[in-house]
């Protein structure tokens, strides 16, 4: 698939507002990515896809200062801003002059050999690091917004729909990525857990346990350097991000099981207990782990 002129003219080094030295691009659906030596440049895809909705310029543009104040959190040094793309004449470059074409979240560039999926990869992730990681990510949680809009989302049928939505949503796959069996087995399990354990939600919302979390921390998202960079959060949605911190934690343990790093996912999940010192995560991890949603 061709790209469109505007993401074209952003190849050329002349649009830069500095040395870009060998220019690496990337897309996701629904992302635009430009890597420089020293910078990564971010612009947001027009597409709606119900759970987000970047179908303006002006929408664009708000989401993209949602970035940067809410990964701010967890990588303060790495999100620069947010910078127009401006047509120049007949030129298309970054933070330039002239009418703004469009909006653009600009980052420093995290070393890629340091990304945490790589590492896992590599068998290069210690106890230590997943530690040190649980350490962080607590004290996010800690200091993470709360309110009664937020607690909201930790009510049953939210959750619920959630999982329903996942259900929903993966049907499709039975008998390619996952079996009729499995596909029924985590259903009931979810039902039944929503029966059963219904009291916890209630507890959770009780303990101020739905915050303003990440929504998204994967190996992928997590950068091993000079300290502990956890990047890309949901800011395009409240529904995956406004969660109970025990999701926020699961997608982390469940990535380290998928590396078939266990004994890693065991750590990190210990670490963070004791460092948030919670009493009720494991019940909940064991939900959301099965299921996917909390």
């Amino acid at each position: 698939m061709s790209l469109p002129p505007l993401i074209q003219a952003l190849l050329e080094p002349s649009a830069y507002p500095e040395p870009p030295g060998a220019i690496e691009f990337k897309q996701t659906h629904i992302s635009y990515l430009f890597f420089t030596q020293a910078y990564v440049y971010k612009i947001k895809k027009a597409v709606d896809f119900g759970f987000l909705n970047f179908t303006t310029v002006e929408k664009r543009k708000f989401f993209c200062h949602q970035e940067v104040a809410l990964n701010r959190r967890l990588s303060p040094d790495v999100y620069i801003g947010v910078v127009e793309v401006n047509r120049e004449n007949s030129r298309i470059v970054f933070e330039g002059r002239g009418e703004v074409v469009e909006y653009a979240v600009k980052m420093r560039r995290l070393p890629s050999d340091r990304m945490m999926d790589s590492l896992l990869t590599a068998d290069k992730v210690t106890g230590p690091m997943v530690r040190h990681i649980a350490n962080v990510i607590a004290d996010f949680h800690r200091n993470a917004e709360t309110n009664a809009h937020i607690s909201g989302f930790g009510q049953p049928s939210v959750i619920e729909q959630n999982t329903e939505e996942n259900f929903i949503q993966t049907m499709n796959f039975i008998g390619r990525t996952i079996t009729q069996k499995q596909f029924d087995e985590i259903k009931e399990y979810a039902h039944g857990f929503f029966k059963t354990r219904h009291g916890l939600f209630a507890k959770r919302i009780e303990q101020g346990l739905i915050r303003d979390c990440h929504g998204d921390i994967h190996a992928e998202h997590i950068c091993i350097t000079n300290g502990i960079y956890i990047f890309d959060c949901i800011e395009f949605n409240e529904r995956f991000r406004y969660s109970d911190t025990a999701a926020d934690i699961a997608f982390l343990a469940m990535d380290l099981d998928f590396y078939n790093c266990n004994n890693l996912s065991r750590i990190f999940c210990d670490a963070y207990i004791k460092a948030s010192g919670e009493e009720t995560p494991a019940h909940s991890l064991t939900f959301i782990n099965a299921t996917g949603h909390m």
